[in-house]
């Protein structure tokens, strides 16, 4: 929870807002509301909340669709509730047919969520940096994308249509997917998993719509900065799973220092100090209210 006041309402807007405006979105992952109120104190304008981070922090599990609905829908509450930013989440499939993208929609748009995306893959899905995915056919996911438009309340609330086409079956069909999915209603276009820079530039000119760059580390994707992004035309970019990797890697030095010299004494300067930790988490706004009431 957040002590001080969110208008949830107002995230989708102001997400709107920022598509409108020419500047590139910058969106870290955040696999837990912690690393999303980091995101947040840093100055970033937006949360992108990681399928693949909450699989391996909840489940210690892979990105293979092991995620249920009701676990990411947790989730996701925890981060949003947690930060003043608008938040995009990682829907998956929208977990099944139409029907259950519209359920999905209507979820996530009722706690606040400024947008989802959800995207072509075959259940059980796989991360889109995976070998060996499916996906269903472009008409199906034409079908989920109207549904999802036909459930939203808030015309605010952005429908992301993401395409694992590139690996599948090649880079003209991910293009004619894509703007199939447009056609269709999609408001930002997520072309996962460009093989090179030359096909990332590709995609921004040859789709019709915005689109979102995934900067994941070891992807298919080469990492690209903001300036050569921003040239090729994307709109936004996200980078999924750097903060859980980071954790994770933060821990297991941790985990090793101890383990070899019996204690965490030399590792201090490597911690967050209490009272930073305290501030984060709003401890001194819960001891006024108590002091208060």
């Amino acid at each position: 929870m957040k002590l001080t006041e969110i208008d949830n309402r107002s995230k989708a807007k102001r997400f709107r807002e920022m598509l409108a405006q020419e500047e590139i979105i910058q969106l870290p992952g955040a696999h837990n509301a912690l690393t999303a109120r980091i995101i947040e104190k840093t100055g970033f304008k937006g949360v992108y909340i990681t399928g693949s981070g909450t699989a391996s922090a909840m489940l210690g599990a892979p990105d293979v669709g092991l995620v249920t609905f009701t676990e990411m829908f947790t989730n996701v509450k925890y981060i949003n509730n947690a930060v003043n930013i608008p938040v995009i989440c990682d829907a998956d499939t929208g977990y099944g047919n139409s029907i259950n993208v519209m359920r999905t929609v209507r979820e996530y748009e009722e706690i606040g969520v400024a947008g989802i995306h959800i995207e072509d893959q075959l259940l059980p899905k796989k991360c889109g940096h995976m070998e060996g995915k499916q996906l269903v056919t472009a008409e199906e996911m034409v079908g989920k994308i109207q549904a999802a438009l036909a459930a939203r309340q808030n015309p605010d609330f952005v429908i992301i249509a993401r395409t694992d086409a590139r690996a599948v079956l090649g880079i003209e069909e991910a293009i004619r997917r894509a703007n199939l999915y447009v056609e269709a209603g999609a408001d930002v276009i997520f072309p996962e998993a460009p093989q090179s820079k030359e096909e990332l530039k590709l995609f921004a000119e040859e789709i019709q719509a915005p689109i979102i760059a995934n900067m994941t580390e070891w992807g298919k994707t080469p990492l690209c900065t903001l300036d050569e992004l921003r040239a090729m035309g994307c709109k936004i970019v996200i980078y999924p799973a750097s903060g859980m990797r980071a954790a994770h890697k933060a821990i297991e030095d941790l985990m090793v220092e101890i383990m070899t010299k019996g204690t965490q004494k030399d590792f201090l300067d490597h911690l967050t100090p209490r009272r930073e930790l305290y501030d984060l988490v709003e401890l001194p706004k819960i001891n006024e209210m108590e002091r208060k009431y």
